[in-house]
């Protein structure tokens, strides 16, 4: 067998995934009859003597012949099927091993029923947990709702949590949601109040948290990758609560949606949607980070910024932040 180190340009690979050289080195040795080792040399493929598809000539060490392909991968395929059985019966030692073992009884030798800590693939497999844990659940959810968990998402899906949430309502149990404000007037959003009985609530900020749900106060759910597509179910104690709690402080700072709607209230003409813009602007960000943080898009998110612009008289960007900073707005609560 070649050592590897003297052909540092050939990438290092299995034979199920034969390289191109070495692809088009055996080919040339099956049509001609054979190549020499020259050209073997040349090409950099020492791999097809290492797999044993080229081998030297009996009669001229200078040339090397190739295995006929079905032969080789008969040879191939038998010793594949000797690393599974040989894998099988190592299976079996370690599970003849074990067996005592698993017999023992002790604090620490059961698998825990309820982890504290668990990833849960797909969509199919996250609302079925959900629906077992909302099945079990009798006093409380709280729900994070950023606007990428509706925008542009058919509205069917979203709502068929809707038999899962009113029966907990009939539990006796309550729900309290955070939207993002631009979410308060999205047809799911919309129909979800409709359709909900029971001690529900609503409020809306202008910037909040990535989706999260707590039931109970006892296990919560987080997304585990951008997608969503991965769920990351939390039931340690002290992380819960601390969800919890950041969650009753975005509550008290949010404005009120459902059931009963507050207007957000305008400083000197400037608008609560322009106050959060021009808080963003003055920290530097740009139209598309803007629009992203206040879940808008980017094209509402300039009529904004034009409007702030009018309303301080500002002729510039430069001029814009100026005056913003000039005008106090910044230095009002909430």
């Amino acid at each position: 067998m070649s050592d590897p180190g003297e052909h540092p340009e050939h990438p290092e690979h299995g034979v199920e995934d034969l390289c191109a050289a070495g692809t088009a080195l055996y080919r040339r040795a099956l049509t001609e009859g054979h190549v020499s080792v020259t050209e073997a040399e040349a090409a950099a493929a020492p791999c097809l003597v290492d797999f044993g598809l080229l081998y030297p000539a009996v009669d001229d060490l200078s040339r090397l012949e190739p295995v006929a392909p079905t032969l080789a991968l008969q040879q191939l395929l038998r010793a594949s099927a000797q690393r599974i059985a040989d894998e099988r019966r190592r299976e079996e030692r370690l599970a003849r091993a074990f067996e005592p073992l698993l017999r023992a009884r002790g604090p620490y030798t059961a698998a825990p029923d309820d982890p504290s800590l668990r990833i849960l693939s797909s969509m199919p497999r996250i609302n079925e947990v959900l629906n077992e844990v909302m099945a079990d659940a009798s006093r409380e959810l709280l729900c994070v709702q950023p606007h990428t968990s509706y925008i542009g998402k058919p509205v069917e899906p979203i709502l068929e949590a809707l038999v899962r949430d009113q029966a907990l309502l009939d539990r006796g149990a309550r729900i309290r949601t955070l939207y993002q404000h631009t979410l308060r007037h999205h047809p799911a959003v919309v129909a979800r109040y409709e359709q909900l009985d029971g001690d529900v609530e609503a409020r809306t900020l202008d910037e909040v948290t990535e989706r999260l749900i707590v039931i109970d106060r006892r296990v919560a759910y987080v997304p585990a990758n951008e997608e969503r597509t991965l769920a990351l179910e939390i039931r340690v104690p002290a992380i819960v609560e601390y969800f919890a709690t950041a969650f009753d402080r975005l509550w008290r700072l949010a404005t009120p949606m459902h059931p009963r709607a507050v207007q957000q209230p305008s400083l000197n003409g400037v608008t609560a949607r322009q106050h959060a813009i021009a808080a963003l602007l003055v920290e530097g960000h740009t139209d598309a980070v803007i629009a992203d943080r206040l879940g808008m898009n980017i094209r509402t998110a300039r009529v904004h910024i034009a409007k702030l612009a009018a309303t301080l008289g500002s002729e510039s960007r430069a001029q814009l932040g100026y005056l913003i900073g000039r005008s106090g707005i910044l230095d009002r609560e909430g």
